[in-house]
């Protein structure tokens, strides 16, 4: 029987990371969304302006017996690059934040954990950036936006951004792929 858990993750843009979470074995979904402003339900025109103060997140449910928190972490942050202030590549602004909005305290614990390992360790010749905050005021993308790659394979930035990441993450993470 499943133990499902939601995590919320901010990476860049969506696209990228509920992509490639939706691939991850003990994944039962990761839905494309907007976190941590001021409005309720904002439309992605709203999120583009950089004024609400949502950032766009992936809320991904997965099963506990099959995939950990703490595991989602670090395939999040292969992901990104959490080094990046309010940006991933060319996306900029703080819609693109990286960012962990967690939803309880064990959550808060892991992540905070997580971050202080990755910081000791200096995977990255920058310190990270990555927010740790309380989840707030979520609301799922619009529906185009959901598994947009795979309904558009010909939009240029999921040819030059997307695919390489995803092809990267398939390779690096093989043996945790669903078949």
């Amino acid at each position: 029987m499943a133990n499902l858990e939601t995590a919320t993750l901010g990476g860049g843009c969506f696209w990228c990371i509920e992509s490639a979470f939706n691939q991850l074995k003990g994944v039962v979904r990761a839905v494309s969304g907007y976190a941590g402003g001021q409005i309720p339900n904002p439309t992605y025109q709203q999120i583009c302006t950089g004024t609400t103060g949502h950032a766009e997140v992936v809320q991904v449910t997965f099963d506990t017996q099959v995939i950990s928190f703490a595991e989602l972490l670090h395939v999040f942050f292969s992901l990104h690059d959490p080094t990046q202030l309010n940006r991933q590549g060319n996306d900029r602004g703080t819609q693109y934040r990286s960012v962990i909005f967690y939803h309880d305290s064990a959550q808060q614990e892991v992540a905070s954990q997580i971050l202080s390992q990755l910081s000791a360790d200096q995977i990255w010749p920058d310190p990270i950036v990555t927010e740790l905050t309380e989840l707030n005021n979520y609301s799922d993308a619009e529906d185009y936006h959901q598994d947009y790659p795979a309904k558009n394979p010909q939009n240029q930035y999921c040819q030059y951004v997307v695919n390489p990441k995803l092809a990267k993450f398939k390779q690096q993470y093989a043996e945790q792929l669903k078949d």
